[in-house]
């Protein structure tokens, strides 16, 4: 997250270093400017760090996050992009650069899209392409309108690859999933600020994590054009078992991991 230009008031860091913000100042900062275009400044500012002291994410509280040099705006209780997940937006938006040719805008979709970031990524990093996104969380999806739909993005609300439309099947060149991917057992290890404040659907993966990413690699062959890739973020841990789930859709797998930012991803060629 940028480092805010506003000086913050040493009460209001105390404040939020008593209740846990390791970075204190510049939380204190954001929030202070989320607050001073309100009509009652004082009033808003009080509402918005007693969310932040609550344990509710920080970017929840501003309406926005950062990622990949890009504003998401968000709606409370959405999933929070992370930054490892800019690995694999890098990735996808390479590979839709690789598939644009004369007179074809590539075909990209965003699937459990969450507020849209790895699409809005992937829009400036290979425009023009033709994107598509969906959603099973109506927040997410309202959230993802309002970044996606200003790219020229259509934005559906739906279970997996039953949102999209009929005519992307077969015709998909990107196809990039942020699936939940944790097991179950393992949610209540998670941070308060993302177990607590993020819809159960955007970090439930099943027993074993993998749940969605059996049903995307079991279907997503029949969406993507010959020479198409589909992407999905997962573990290091999991990613042996993401890859064969691949591998048995029908897809050449491989694994790309960036341990700066601690990211895996599996990625599928047709």
């Amino acid at each position: 997250m940028r480092t805010p230009t506003v000086t913050p008031d040493p009460q209001l860091v105390a404040r939020l270093r008593a209740a846990g913000c390791v970075f204190a100042e510049d939380e204190a900062a954001l929030i202070n400017e989320a607050a001073a275009g309100h009509p009652d400044a004082a009033a808003e500012l009080e509402r918005l760090v007693a969310r932040r002291v609550a344990g509710e994410p920080l970017e929840q509280v501003l309406g926005w996050a950062e990622f990949a040099g890009l504003r998401i705006l968000l709606e409370p209780g959405v999933f929070v992009p992370r930054r490892r997940t800019e690995r694999l937006a890098a990735e996808a938006g390479r590979l839709a650069q690789e598939a644009a040719r004369p007179g074809h805008e590539p075909v990209v979709v965003d699937l459990c899209c969450g507020a849209g970031a790895i699409g809005a990524a992937v829009a400036r990093l290979a425009a023009p392409v033709r994107l598509v996104a969906a959603d099973l969380d109506p927040a997410a999806v309202r959230a993802a309108r309002r970044n996606l739909e200003p790219l020229g993005a259509l934005v559906v609300e739906g279970d997996l690859f039953d949102a999209l439309p009929a005519d992307l099947r077969g015709q998909v060149d990107v196809i990039a999933v942020n699936a939940p991917y944790v097991p179950t057992g393992e949610i209540g290890m998670m941070p308060p600020e993302a177990r607590d404040h993020e819809a159960r659907i955007a970090l439930d993966g099943g027993t074993d994590g993998l749940d969605v990413h059996r049903r995307v690699a079991a279907s997503a062959r029949e969406w993507l054009a010959p020479g198409g890739h589909l992407l999905i973020e997962t573990s290091r841990r999991q990613a042996p078992a993401t890859a064969e789930l691949v591998a048995a859709g029908g897809l050449e797998p491989r694994i790309v991991h960036d341990p700066e930012i601690a990211a895996t991803v599996v990625i599928g060629r047709r």
